[in-house]
């Protein structure tokens, strides 16, 4: 998390990556004998003018009980083809994966179950990517879901994605 990465908390607060791992860890002490899975997942959409927006989740999911969610919207100011922001989904996915798991591990949450959420699946477009970016994800030793299992990316990132259009 190289620069100041703010996420909006569903209270309407801006959260930085401390405070959003200190809300997890409330939630999950709150209620400590449930089941937990933390996730994140990115969205992208494509506008008119060539920009894409493109919006980050990270969730944390009391199986069975509900959860509670963090989100960050960026605009590119780039022209991106399908692909490319597919690409840029889970590049952006993985970064903050990957310094989110540090904050988490040194807070004593490393034992919940951690996924990268992927807004692809076995129908559609890109439904011929899924080999190659889960593998990527895989590679980076996290846990890849894909439609209709995405939820931090087809469900959740993508509700605030289109609040841009």
């Amino acid at each position: 998390m190289t620069e100041p990465m703010l996420f909006n908390s569903s209270f309407g607060l801006k959260l930085d990556p401390f405070q959003i791992v200190k809300a997890i860890s409330d939630f999950i002490n709150s209620d400590p004998k449930r089941e937990y899975k933390i996730t994140v997942g990115t969205d992208s959409q494509k506008r008119q003018d060539n920009k894409a927006d493109f919006v980050t989740a990270i969730v944390v999911h009391r199986v069975g009980y509900g959860g509670r969610y963090f989100w960050r919207h960026m605009e590119i100011a780039k022209s991106y083809t399908l692909r490319d922001r597919m690409w840029q989904e889970v590049l952006t996915s993985l970064d903050i994966s990957k310094e989110l798991v540090v904050l988490l591990k040194n807070a004593g949450l490393e034992k919940y179950n951690f996924e990268i959420h992927v807004d692809i699946g076995e129908k559609g477009e890109t439904k011929s990517m899924i080999q190659e970016l889960t593998g990527m994800i895989r590679a980076h030793n996290f846990e890849a879901r894909t439609k209709p299992d995405s939820y931090a990316a087809s469900k959740v990132a993508d509700r605030h994605v289109h609040i841009y259009d």
